[in-house]
C-alpha cells in the first residue's frame, strides 16, 4: 500500500515557480486536467498572501456578473489595494481574455493568475488579447521529484509498483484501500476528464471518446494509425485527429512524433499517443492487476518513465522536442530528448533487464548522442 502522504504536505513545483513571478505586471494562466491540485495550490497560495490578494471562483456567477462591467473603475473597486488577484477556472467566465487584459494593463501593481482544466478552453478566451502579457505552466499529476521531498528511498522502492499501475492523482493519498483508489480512477474517467469537451459542438459523444481513449490504451507505445482508429469506430479521419487533438488539450494524452535527419529508412509520419497517468490508462481498460500478473508491463514502465520525464523537465522550467527513433526494419528507441543545442539523449527502458544495446543505425547516424537503458535501479536519476 503507498505511504499515506498528507497531499497539502506534498511541495508542488510549480507553486514555487508562480511565487518567483508574483511581483511581475503578468497574467500567470495555469493549465492541467481536472482534479491535479490548482484550486489547492491556488488557494495555498491565498492564504500565504491574504493580506494581500483576492480570489475568486470563475465558476461562481455573481462573479461573472461583477465582471461583467467592463470599466477600469469597476475592476479597481474590486481589487481595492491588493496586488494579487486569483481567478480558479477562469474559462467559464464570458470575454475573459478582454477582461484581463483591461486590468493588467491599466492597473499597477498588479499580477493575475488563473487557472483552467484545459488549454482550448483558457487559450480560446484569453489568449490573444493578452500575447506578451502572460505566462503559461501546465500542472501535472504529482510527480515523483516532487514525492521525493517527502519520503524515503526505501519508501520509493516500495511504492514504485503501485505508483505505475495506479497513477498519481492527488486524491489518491487520501484513500486507504486499494478498491477506493479503483473506484475514484474509474469516475475521474466517467465523470470529470471527458466534461471540458463535451461542452463543444461537434463532439458525437461521450462514447466516441471512451472508445478513443481505450483504443489508445492498449496501444500504449505502439505507432497508432489513425486510420485504424477511424475504421474501429466508424467515423472519418478527420475527426479522429480533431478528437485526438482535443483530448491532448484537455491534457489526458501527448503525442510522441518519429525522429530522422539523416536516414531515409527513419519512421517519421507516425506518432505514438502515452498518457499523463498510468492510473487514468488502467482505469480505461479496467486492469489494476498486479504488475506479476500482466503481459504490459514494458508499456506500463515505458509510459511512467516518460511521463516522469516531462514532469521532471517542466519543474526545472526545461522544455525540450520529445521524439521516439524506429526504422523500418525494426530498430527503436523508446524516447529521444533533443534539447535547444541540438544535443540528443537516447533512453531505452527496460523493467527487468539491462541488456540492450543501442541500435546500430542509430549509433552511425548520431554518433554523437548519449544512450542510457532506463531500468529500476537506475531511473530515479533521471527524474528526480
Amino acid at each position: 500500500m503507498l505511504l499515506q502522504i498528507d497531499e497539502m504536505n506534498i511541495q508542488r513545483y510549480l507553486k514555487k515557480t508562480i511565487e518567483k513571478n508574483l511581483h511581475k505586471q503578468k497574467v500567470i494562466r495555469i493549465f492541467g486536467t481536472r482534479r491535479t491540485g490548482k484550486s489547492t495550490m491556488l488557494k495555498t497560495i491565498f492564504s500565504e498572501h491574504s493580506g494581500d490578494a483576492v480570489i475568486l471562483q470563475g465558476e461562481d456567477m455573481n462573479v461573472q456578473e461583477l465582471l461583467k462591467t467592463r470599466t477600469v473603475k469597476n475592476y479597481e473597486r474590486l481589487i481595492g489595494n491588493k496586488k494579487l488577484l486569483m481567478i480558479d477556472e477562469a474559462q467559464v467566465i464570458p470575454d475573459i481574455g478582454n477582461i484581463l487584459k483591461l486590468m493588467i494593463d491599466n492597473i499597477e501593481p498588479l499580477n493575475i493568475s488563473v487557472t483552467g482544466s484545459s488549454s482550448f478552453d483558457l487559450q480560446n478566451s484569453s489568449g490573444q488579447p493578452l500575447v506578451g502579457r502572460n505566462m503559461d505552466f501546465q500542472m501535472f499529476p504529482i510527480a515523483q521529484k516532487e514525492l521525493s521531498e517527502t519520503e524515503n528511498l526505501l519508501d520509493t522502492k516500495n511504492n514504485l509498483e503501485e505508483r505505475i499501475i495506479y497513477g498519481s492523482y492527488p486524491e489518491l493519498w487520501h484513500l486507504e484501500t486499494l478498491e477506493e483508489k479503483q473506484n475514484y480512477l474509474k469516475q475521474l474517467v466517467e465523470n470529470y476528464l471527458l466534461k471540458d469537451i463535451l461542452m463543444y459542438e461537434n463532439v458525437l459523444g461521450s462514447d466516441v471518446l471512451y472508445k478513443l481513449l481505450q483504443l489508445l490504451a492498449f496501444q500504449c507505445g505502439n505507432l497508432v494509425s489513425t486510420t485504424e482508429l477511424s475504421n474501429a469506430l466508424q467515423i472519418n479521419k478527420i475527426t479522429v485527429d480533431r478528437y485526438l487533438d482535443l483530448l491532448s488539450k484537455v491534457y489526458i494524452i501527448f503525442p510522441i512524433s518519429g525522429f530522422s535527419k539523416n536516414l531515409r529508412k527513419e519512421i517519421t509520419k507516425s506518432k505514438k499517443w502515452y498518457f499523463y497517468d498510468n492510473g487514468i490508462r488502467n482505469a480505461l481498460i479496467n486492469n489494476f492487476n498486479l504488475l506479476s500478473q500482466r503481459n504490459d508491463v514494458g508499456q506500463l514502465w515505458e509510459q511512467y518513465f516518460i511521463s516522469e520525464r516531462i514532469k521532471s523537465n517542466a519543474s526545472n522550467l526545461q522544455y525540450p522536442q520529445y521524439h521516439f527513433w524506429r526504422t523500418y526494419d525494426g530498430q527503436e528507441i523508446d524516447l529521444l530528448e533533443i534539447d535547444n543545442y541540438q544535443n540528443i539523449k537516447a533512453w531505452e527502458t527496460k523493467w527487468k533487464s539491462d541488456k540492450a544495446k543501442i541500435p546500430t543505425a542509430f549509433a552511425k547516424a548520431y554518433p554523437e548522442a548519449e544512450f542510457t537503458i532506463i531500468n529500476q535501479n537506475n531511473y530515479l536519476d533521471f527524474i528526480s
